[in-house]
């Protein structure tokens, strides 16, 4: 169709029958594939919506939908709750459009059974919303929580929704009083928090530390030794370098020459350019200000390696016999495949036989391998037990790069929306402000943003409570605005 041409609705109606009838078989055959999964009846419907949307993004839909925006129809933009009904309302209005015979659209329930059904999941791992904001807070507890019961309280009062322990410190000690401390607080105050505890996943970290003599910054273009722990010793003493260990020591074997690295939180990259017995040395070509100090216990990305090591750790099994007993929600940390969630819910099965299907899990998305199955990640989960998708930008940006992460977090969460399954928008939402008392510019806009998700993360801090504050309001505000990509057309008062 030229930029100036009328479109013609009968040749539209051609194409969304075409495409309705392709999107109809290959989301069949999608879907067909996680059959064995789909073990709760409540969520196949889901799973389809979901697979059909997998069908239907396969394919470049600019050429259809600029014509149908000029008759009026642009809803194939907003269409991820609702693939097939979107498709077929489309196709009915054409139809009249055309002048062909009488139209049949999809009866009103039908069109928003997918938002009823998200809504529906949301409230089950999440709780029932706050009456004063729809997006639910889920606010990660303080070591000295386990000590003061009155922060409990607080957040209570403040009406969050949700409260995240995390595994990856404190102890079984600690954890029982935090949650302790939650259900006396739900008792005080008349209002329910969900309890999510987050496992700790593999840590790769970096170990012991050896810097070259005189130098304390890793810069650009300087080499950088990445070693098995105990094995500092055998850098060669003609590679003058800076070294490190990797506190897993099996990753280290899986490094090829080529590969990308990235040390705390992509402060410093490099790429591989050596394989060798003792480890891999790597050529630093980027690092921030005028070099980063190499330090202990910082994490290690490894973005274009095939990491074949499990996601629950032997420390991760032991943190469960207590997370299955006193957990809502299970945060899942370093989830990559279908195969890693059937490991945890066969853990899950042995702990709890007969109801650890009353479990939620989270699924923390945080590496590009975890990206790219994402679809079989969730079906798996929310197949057989509550799920829900956690955008962990901190490890995620490093992992996928800081450029792509406002795409991916966008694709994340139209796929949370096509599966039905809430979002929890996390890491470093008004970080400034949880810190230091203030608020950035541009985090405010990250957490405008945050209102399509349904749940927004906080991290601990000393301002905590004045972020849940600012929040409440930002996010009140926003949904007046907008549901998730639909703008709601309230009345403007600026002008």
């Amino acid at each position: 169709m030229g930029q100036g041409s009328t479109p013609d609705p009968a040749s539209l109606r051609a194409d969304i029958d075409t495409l309705i009838t392709t999107v109809h078989q290959e989301g069949h055959a999608i879907a067909s594939s996680w059959a064995e999964w789909l073990i709760r009846p409540d969520y196949i419907a889901s799973a389809e919506n979901l697979a059909s949307y997998l069908a239907l993004r396969h394919r470049d839909l600019r050429p259809l939908q600029r014509p149908l925006m000029t008759l009026g129809l642009s809803s194939l933009g907003r269409l991820e709750s609702r693939v097939l009904p979107t498709l077929h309302a489309v196709r009915a209005t054409l139809t009249v459009l055309a002048g062909q015979s009488a139209a049949s659209w999809p009866p009103a329930e039908a069109f928003f059974a997918g938002e009823q059904r998200l809504g529906q999941h949301t409230r089950t791992v999440l709780g029932p919303a706050s009456a004063h904001r729809p997006v639910r807070l889920l606010v990660t507890c303080p070591t000295e929580a386990a000590d003061d019961p009155s922060f409990m309280v607080e957040l209570a009062n403040r009406g969050v929704e949700a409260v995240r322990i995390n595994c990856a410190h404190d102890d079984a000690a600690a954890w029982s009083r935090m949650v302790a401390h939650i259900r006396a607080a739900e008792a005080t105050t008349g209002r329910s928090m969900k309890i999510l505890m987050d496992l700790a996943g593999p840590k790769i970290r970096t170990g012991e530390v050896r810097s070259p003599e005189n130098q304390k910054h890793v810069g650009v273009d300087a080499l950088l030794a990445v070693v098995a722990p105990g094995k500092l010793d055998h850098v060669a003493a003609q590679d003058t370098c800076f070294a490190v260990e990797c506190t897993l020591p099996e990753i280290v074997g899986m490094v090829e020459k080529g590969h990308r690295l990235f040390v705390d939180d992509g402060k410093i990259g490099a790429f591989v350019e050596r394989v060798e017995g003792w480890g891999f040395l790597a050529r630093v070509t980027s690092a921030a200000g005028e070099g980063v100090k190499l330090k202990p216990e910082k994490g290690l990305n490894f973005p274009d390696t095939a990491l074949q090591c499990a996601a629950l750790t032997e420390k991760d099994r032991e943190a469960l016999d207590f997370v299955a007993r006193h957990a809502d929600g299970i945060g899942y940390s370093f989830v990559q495949s279908a195969g890693d969630v059937a490991a945890l819910q066969d853990e899950l099965a042995v702990r709890r036989p007969h109801d650890w299907q009353q479990l939620s899990l989270i699924l923390k998305i945080e590496t590009t391998r975890a990206v790219r199955a994402l679809p079989e990640i969730v079906v798996r989960a929310a197949g057989q037990q509550p799920a829900a998708i956690m955008i962990a930008r901190g490890d995620l940006a490093v992992e996928i790069g800081f450029a792509r992460l406002a795409e991916m977090q966008e694709e994340i969460l139209w796929i949370g929306e096509a599966a039905h399954l809430p979002v929890i928008w996390a890491t470093q939402v008004l970080e400034h402000l949880v810190k230091k008392g203030t608020p950035l510019r541009g985090e405010m806009t990250d957490a405008a943003m945050a209102a399509r998700a349904e749940c927004v993360m906080l991290n601990k801090g000393p301002y905590l409570f004045k972020a849940i504050a600012e929040l409440d309001a930002l996010l009140g505000r926003m949904d007046e605005h907008q549901h998730k990509k639909t703008p709601k057309l309230r009345r403007l008062t600026s002008w």
